[in-house]
């Protein structure tokens, strides 16, 4: 059994363009279908955030629609308050990556506001990246990667990755209330962003790099990992 660090968010709120805060966190099933395919696999979960806070839910992500139907977001709603790994997370500052066989980063609005300037964030970023260990990163979770830089150079510059998408931003409502958008960000770092259809299911792997487009790329790129771990 290997030991598997998820990195999530720590606010439970976004500040939008205007300065107005909206209410968010991570998405559910980002963080719910790997987790559950990690543990059926054996695997152990550490959570770690910014300063160890217990990682907030984005609401809106336990709604019936984003969930197929009531007793799905129920039963999400479920494995959520039972994983006691969320109720105890370490702090970001303390992760000692050697301790670890892989690292996730699940998304929802929350990295945009703390894990994109994160530099603790940032520097385990760059050194999972170094050490070859399997790393997935997906939908607004690649907003971490613009705290991996150093000289002003990203560590992530000319890397494949599949990210939350300007066209999904927009069709989500929250492109014209954004302060910057996903996309346009990592393209700027020099990040290559892969682009798929809105809400389908997309995974790109560059090299140890496994990074997925949306809520609906989480369980597939959780899949991927688990092949890279063995």
């Amino acid at each position: 059994m290997s030991k598997i660090l998820f990195v999530m968010t720590g606010v439970d709120y976004w500040t939008l363009a205007d300065g107005t805060r909206h209410p968010t966190g991570f998405w559910a099933e980002e963080a719910v279908a790997p987790y559950e395919a990690f543990k059926a696999a054996g695997h152990e979960i550490v959570v770690a955030t910014p300063g160890g806070v217990v990682p907030t839910v984005d609401k809106g992500s336990l709604a019936a629609e984003y969930n197929g139907g009531q007793e799905n977001a129920d039963r999400v709603a479920g494995v959520l308050a039972a994983a006691t790994e969320l109720q105890h997370p370490i702090s970001l500052e303390d992760v000692n990556l050697d301790d670890y066989a892989a690292v996730y980063y699940p998304g929802g609005h929350g990295p945009m506001e703390d894990l994109a300037v994160d530099a603790d964030s940032g520097r385990l970023l760059t050194l999972a990246l170094q050490s070859g260990k399997p790393l997935g990163v997906v939908c607004h979770g690649p907003a971490a990667l613009l705290a991996a830089e150093q000289d002003g150079v990203n560590a992530f510059a000319g890397y494949r990755v599949a990210a939350f998408t300007n066209a999904e931003e927009t069709q989500s409502g929250f492109a014209d209330k954004a302060k910057w958008l996903l996309q346009d960000r990592l393209t700027e770092a020099g990040v290559q962003v892969q682009v798929g259809e809105p809400w389908a299911p997309k995974i790109v792997v560059d090299r140890n790099l496994v990074t997925g487009q949306n809520p609906a790329s989480s369980a597939p790129l959780a899949a991927e990992l688990l092949k890279t771990l063995g």
